[in-house]
């Protein structure tokens, strides 16, 4: 299982993009086809892919980012009616910043008192394990009816990648992945973060987004145009590259899930947020940057789903590195490592 990347799909200062116009109920097998190897293509050799034509409506993104824009300019103590329950089970409502910690899929972890940046996690009102944590509605009329609706149009989009991720990889059937995703374990989450200066993160005595990686199946991301956002370069480790805002297109990372399931064919990257590249992002006479917003949608399966290596990414040259694993322990031990329990906190 050699590399399957050919130069001609890199583009983006070597980010893929993958064009979804063809892919339709009505679409031939061969177009569709051609579309899942370009996006399997792309996420063995990067593990990141911008995502055009795909499924969300530009308006529907417009409402999305000037909503978050509205939950995070109200006082932090309507913010803090909503808090994040204590510890790392359950992911849901108002994170401030200094609450959560980063860490990559081997524990490494950042002090959470350098990372600048506040957010907002929804889910499925139907997923009791993940009970949602909604502002009152006086606070902000709209904000959960807008926010549930936004949440399951990307369920939709999901869906269409799933899909030709499981042809691109090699499977027989197209909904193999839809059979362990129901759509109700993902998470929406709104981020700000707020203007900061340069220098502190040009010093690393403040940080927006350390390097990471993301835990479950696969992570799409709307971003604004402010910049920022970097993957480490797949062609040289410690080296970070830009993956700059392209309008309306969606940027698909692997996560640290699916590459287990898939053998390591498939690469969840790291990835970080650091200042924007362009200097006209600054602003002032402490040289701030400009608020950042962005807006990742996390996917992973149902709770109890055992995950097996997939038959397609197994061969005599390329044996099984891993054993099954349950995503409901997998999930916990890593949030373990991004938010204190409460009794650490306490302590």
């Amino acid at each position: 299982m050699g590399s399957l990347v050919s130069d001609s799909i890199i583009d983006h200062g070597g980010i893929p993009l993958v064009d979804f116009t063809n892919w339709t109920t009505d679409s031939l097998p061969q177009d569709k086809k051609a579309i899942a190897s370009q996006l399997a293509k792309a996420c063995q050799s990067v593990g990141f892919v911008y995502i055009a034509n795909h499924r969300i409506p530009h308006q529907k993104i417009e409402e999305a980012f000037a909503w978050s824009k509205k939950l995070f300019d109200l006082k932090q103590e309507e913010k803090m009616l909503a808090p994040h329950p204590p510890g790392h089970a359950v992911h849901r409502g108002y994170s401030w910043p200094g609450l959560e910690k980063v860490s990559n899929s081997m524990g490494d972890e950042k002090d959470p008192t350098h990372l600048q940046k506040e957010s907002y996690e929804i889910g499925s009102d139907d997923y009791p394990d993940q009970p949602n944590v909604w502002l009152p509605d006086h606070i902000l009329p709209g904000f959960r009816e807008f926010m549930t609706s936004f949440y399951w149009d990307s369920w939709k989009n999901a869906q269409m990648i799933l899909r030709a991720m499981a042809i691109g990889i090699g499977l027989d059937d197209e909904d193999y992945f839809l059979r362990y995703h129901s759509g109700h374990e993902n998470q929406l989450r709104l981020l700000h973060y707020p203007p900061i200066e340069a220098a502190a993160l040009e010093n690393n005595s403040m940080t927006r987004m350390d390097a990471h990686s993301d835990w479950g199946s696969i992570t799409m991301l709307l971003q604004d145009d402010c910049g920022g956002l970097q993957i480490e370069n797949p062609n040289k480790t410690g080296d970070f590259i830009d993956a700059k805002p392209l309008q309306d297109a969606i940027v698909l990372n692997v996560g640290d899930l699916l590459q287990r399931w898939s053998n390591d064919v498939l690469k969840s990257s790291l990835h970080r947020v650091t200042l924007p590249p362009r200097q006209d992002r600054f602003t002032g006479d402490h040289k701030l940057t400009k608020a950042r917003y962005s807006i990742p949608y996390f996917v992973g399966p149902s709770g109890t789903s055992m995950i097996e290596t997939l038959p397609s990414c197994v061969d005599k040259t390329h044996p099984k590195k891993y054993e099954p694993i349950n995503w409901d322990e997998y999930r916990l031990m890593r949030g373990s490592m991004q938010y204190e329990n409460p009794d650490k906190e306490a302590a």
